[in-house]
């Protein structure tokens, strides 16, 4: 183990005063037993030597011994030493990703097989499953902007509305880089926390660039531009993967716009890259992330240090043994001092056979939860609150419903939703992020996953109603009297099964995200609703 001894440092140092008593100590039981000392007045100085007879020391470590070096080794230990700074793997996944993907007709162009907008939708692929677990929003633009997500951690809900991204999502042409920017600010806002913008373009609008430098001079967003495409030119291809024809019968090209690029990288102060088939474009985006994370936090980010105490909690047991021998008069009060020690060090939460002794359920879930051992989290959350959201990132949503009905708020009742959603119950889903709405009006997850649900359920209506031949699941008896005195039998339809649902519900994100663009057309201004 490497110690840095210029980044040597105490966390607690106000501790280490324990190393007085545990040097002091020992040094006044020795002055105190020192019989030479206790005749000096009484024996001339030098007949002492000759007179005092000293016994054969058999046992030369006493009690106090072993006190003041539990007091040194415990003072020590308590007061935190630390040598190396507590940097996550990935620092940038603390701060929000925002990613723009260009939807204009020119990312359909096949100079990046099969185009240009797939190779973008790969990268985005692996670049959401890189940070899962970390805050990323999506954007889609052309010649407006639309917030498809909101900034979330789960990779799978972002994966499945990157891949549902088409060029034709969006009617109005264009490149509409202010739009972009505009969402993106009030995204950091919303996060309060320095964050980096991606645009994944071929081009740019030239008009735009004056603007986009007065927007971004007094804003925390950085912006990365990543270029799609990497020939001057691109043949644009059709749904059946045929190229498209101008009026003449030529191939329609793409329209690479390098110069544009360029021109949008100088006026936004961004890097600019271009999109690869490695991972270098992925290290590249979470390099400038992390330096324009560590750049805007800068002084006023605390430290976090790893505490190297606890590893003196080992000799600190030993010596808490030896105190105990028989006949020693401190025993006890080693053993008190151990603990008081114990007690008072921030010691990480081990989930281990005795853990029940020193932590309770609830530290002991924290524990598993920040470790991602979500199903055994739950097991040992007691607040129900927290055994719910544990029991939902477990993927067991009726665990989670039974443990949040407990509780009465805003994000008790999101998470409520989001298990409906999952459990296919879509109107008990919409009702409980109204009640997260009720209770919250700004919650912007809650009104993005109502809309979702909302077009959710409208598809799952209309493939019950686009599938004539599905059988009832069983006949009821109407026991209402009817003319004649006779029952009348009332035919229960069987709703198509959720596996013929969800194979037909692929291109549900893509219908929904088109739906909802044209609506923000129509009304002339994009929104931030959208799905958590």
């Amino acid at each position: 183990m490497e110690i840095d001894l210029a980044a040597f440092h105490f966390l607690r140092p106000w501790w280490l005063l324990l190393l007085l008593p545990g040097v002091l100590l020992p040094l006044a039981w020795a002055r105190r037993h020192d019989l030479k000392r206790q005749l000096t007045g009484i024996i001339a100085p030098h007949l002492v030597e000759h007179l005092v007879i000293r016994p054969r020391e058999v046992q030369r470590l006493r009690p106090v011994h072993l006190l003041g070096a539990v007091l040194v080794t415990g003072g020590v230990a308590a007061a935190g030493p630390t040598w190396t700074q507590d940097i996550p793997d990935f620092l940038d996944n603390r701060a929000p990703l925002i990613l723009a993907v260009d939807l204009s007709p020119s990312m359909d162009a096949d100079d990046m097989p099969p185009s240009r907008l797939a190779a973008a939708r790969h990268t985005l692929h692996d670049l959401v499953q890189r940070r899962a677990g970390a805050r990323t929003a999506l954007i889609a633009y052309a010649g407006s902007a639309h917030l498809v997500l909101p900034a979330t951690d789960d990779p799978g809900l972002l994966d499945t509305f990157i891949q549902a991204l088409t060029t034709d999502l969006i009617a109005d042409p264009g490149k509409d880089v202010l739009g972009v920017v505009a969402i993106a600010n009030k995204l950091l806002e919303a996060e309060k926390s320095p964050g980096t913008l991606v645009l994944l373009t071929d081009g740019a609008d030239t008009s735009q660039f004056e603007e986009l430098g007065k927007r971004l001079a007094d804003s925390d967003l950085q912006v990365l531009v990543l270029a799609v495409g990497n020939q001057d030119t691109g043949v644009l291809r059709d749904a059946q993967g045929m190229p498209r024809l101008d009026s003449q019968g030529r191939a329609v090209n793409g329209g690479f716009d390098a110069q544009g690029l360029q021109g949008l990288a100088k006026a936004a102060n961004a890097p600019l890259g271009s999109l690869t088939l490695d991972n270098d474009d992925l290290d590249w985006i979470e390099l400038h992330a992390q330096r324009h994370f560590q750049a805007a936090k800068g002084d006023g980010q605390t430290l976090h240090w790893k505490d190297a105490g606890y590893w003196l909690c080992w000799p600190l047991l030993l010596l808490a043994v030896c105190c105990v021998r028989r006949g020693w008069r401190v025993s006890w009060l080693g053993t008190l001092l151990v603990a008081g020690v114990l007690a008072g060090m921030p010691a990480p939460a081990r989930a281990a056979g005795l853990a029940d002794v020193f932590f309770t359920q609830d530290q002991q879930g924290r524990w598993a939860f920040e470790h991602g051992h979500y199903a055994q989290a739950a097991e040992h959350f007691k607040d129900p609150y927290w055994k719910g959201v544990a029991a939902y990132q477990a993927s067991d949503y009726q665990g989670a419903l039974t443990a949040l009905a407990r509780v009465d708020s805003a994000a008790a009742w999101f998470y409520q939703g989001n298990s409906y959603v999952r459990l296919f119950k879509f109107p008990e889903a919409i009702a409980a992020y109204r009640q997260a709405l009720a209770l919250q009006p700004d919650f912007a997850q809650a009104t993005a996953n109502l809309a979702l649900a909302q077009a959710l359920l409208k598809d799952y209506q209309e493939q019950q109603q686009n599938n004539p031949q599905v059988k009832p699941d069983k006949v009821v008896e109407d026991q209402t009297p009817v003319e004649g005195g006779k029952s009348q039998q009332q035919k229960t339809a069987r709703a198509a099964s959720d596996q013929v649902w969800l194979d037909n519900l692929t291109t549900s994100p893509g219908q929904f995200l088109k739906r909802k663009f044209q609506l923000q057309q129509a009304a002339g201004k994009p929104t931030q609703e959208g799905p958590r």
